[in-house]
């Protein structure tokens, strides 16, 4: 089986999952105990307005055509408007105004376990039973045994007691970029294109000018939640790629490179890293995942403005249309994923065949 036969074949397993995922949002819009005509006027919503809004969202339609409509919708990417928190506001439109801030909380978040959980998960491996491995090893136990919601509230704590020099002596309000605060939105107008190539469709970039003091106040606002919400990732990466590397570094393959007269480089990079990186895969791909459910939790607590707390607001505030709309746009995130962890494995580990 090629790869693009064995990818196909991964996007055709997927659309089941899909309709899966639609139906229920159908079920919960239509059958949930949320009147969406009450949710749009309220409880004193007179009964010619609620029979307007009814025709107009379509709810006096057979239920089977209203669901055929709905699937159709949300295929063609028209995920309707918001209900409560931006009446008559498209879910696009909040999508491409909230997204860019989950993005860059992602992109911190996933930055910090590849360059700190996976080295470290490394040394330990490559040094064990030595005082670095059971400090890193210590670290990470603790690191994963601390949820999201109480590490956010410890870290703001402990931030705002650098007041004036506090445990660390410096005061984070007022080093680097005077942001003013702890929590809020990160600025995110620190790029301006200069000039472009029009391709018609879409333009690419040529010129790019930064402001160099906006973007560390983006960093510096962004990377206590990114701290918080990579810190599973970061010790879960350092635990199984530790793990890795002692199971990679005992194995046959290796011991015949050391009988060739290979230099412990040369093994350590060209055989060791590269099948330690293979059952680490899955846990890299996964914090995608994790920052679409801890992003709810890490936005609520640092008051980002992102998806995941829109998508928390949705939910509290009973806007169903909205939340419902996100829940198959992280859908569609995951089962993206999970086909691009499938060709990387076959690309990473020959062994992996398009068969199995």
């Amino acid at each position: 089986m090629s790869r693009w036969r064995y990818f196909l074949k991964r996007l055709l397993l997927s659309i089941p999952v899909l309709f899966l995922v639609m139906t229920v949002i159908f079920v919960v819009l239509r059958m949930g105990p949320l009147d969406p005509v009450a949710a749009m006027l309220g409880p004193e919503g007179a009964g010619a307005d609620a029979q307007a809004i009814r025709e107009q969202l379509g709810l006096n339609e057979p239920l089977w055509k209203q669901y055929i409509d709905f699937v159709t919708n949300l295929i063609t990417f028209q995920l309707g408007q918001s209900w409560v928190l931006h009446p008559n506001r498209e879910v696009t439109t909040l999508i491409r105004l909230f997204g860019p801030r989950t993005l860059w909380l992602g992109f911190w978040a996933i930055l910090l376990p590849l360059f700190i959980g996976i080295p470290l998960g490394f040394y330990a491996g490559l040094n064990p039973n030595s005082w670095g491995d059971y400090v890193a090893s210590f670290s990470g136990i603790v690191w994963l045994a601390m949820p999201n919601f109480w590490l956010a509230i410890m870290l703001l704590t402990v931030l705002r007691r650098t007041d004036g020099g506090g445990w660390f002596g410096f005061d984070w309000y007022t080093f680097g970029p005077d942001t003013g605060s702890l929590i809020g939105s990160p600025p995110l107008d620190f790029a301006d294109i200069t000039s472009s190539i029009d391709l018609g469709l879409v333009s690419i970039p040529t010129g790019i000018s930064f402001e160099w003091m906006t973007l560390a106040a983006a960093i510096k606002i962004i990377l206590p939640a990114a701290v918080v919400l990579g810190s599973a990732s970061m010790a879960s990466e350092l635990r199984i790629g530790r793990t890795a590397v002692l199971e990679t570094i005992n194995s046959n393959y290796v011991e015949t490179a050391k009988a060739k007269g290979l230099s412990n480089r040369v093994i350590v990079w060209k055989h060791v890293f590269r099948n330690a990186l293979i059952p680490l895969l899955p846990i890299i791909t996964n914090e995608a995942f994790l920052l679409i459910g801890g992003s709810v939790i890490v936005e609520q607590v640092f008051n980002i403005n992102g998806i995941g707390k829109l998508f928390f607001q949705a939910a509290v505030q009973g806007d169903l249309p909205l939340a419902g709309s996100l829940i198959f746009f992280f859908t569609l995130i995951i089962i993206g994923l999970n086909i691009l962890q499938d060709l990387l494995y076959t690309v990473l580990d020959p062994r992996v065949g398009y068969d199995q």
